[in-house]
């Protein structure tokens, strides 16, 4: 029985990734999943190193560096030197990067409003906790 489960899982989260991806950009959000999540992080937490970033998404620091220089070339985030360290620098969201992750969040806000629209207020919350718990376990 868990094989099937496990299996089942695993189809449904690859179904779902896709809808996402596919619905992400056919939605026309700004930015692409690696770009939401680290300028949701760096609004949340303040101006974050790369390196920070890397390990708050068990990334190696290339991916992260090549994932935020995308983010810098845009103009969503600009380097701050470190007061500590004036040889490090932390990434900081830019008026721009504002605007791009606040027009993201209503994109996929209102998606997710039309995608549970016959779904009790206790399913989705049942739903996130979940989804939260089978994400902290990673």
């Amino acid at each position: 029985m868990e094989k099937n489960s496990n299996e089942k899982i695993i189809l449904e989260l690859s179904t779902l990734v896709r809808h996402v991806t596919s619905t992400t950009y056919k939605t026309g959000c700004y930015l692409d999943r690696s770009g939401y999540l680290l300028l949701q992080h760096i609004v949340t937490h303040g101006p974050t190193g790369v390196k920070a970033l890397a390990e708050e998404f068990g990334l190696n620091v290339s991916t992260t560096s090549r994932q935020s220089a995308a983010l810098a070339q845009k103009g969503y985030v600009k380097r701050v030197p470190d007061p500590v360290d004036g040889r490090a620098f932390s990434l900081q969201i830019t008026a721009l990067g504002e605007k791009a992750l606040n027009h993201d969040r209503e994109l996929r806000r209102t998606l997710i409003d039309e995608v549970f629209k016959d779904w009790t207020a206790q399913e989705r919350e049942m739903f996130g906790e979940l989804l939260a718990k089978f994400n902290r376990a990673f």
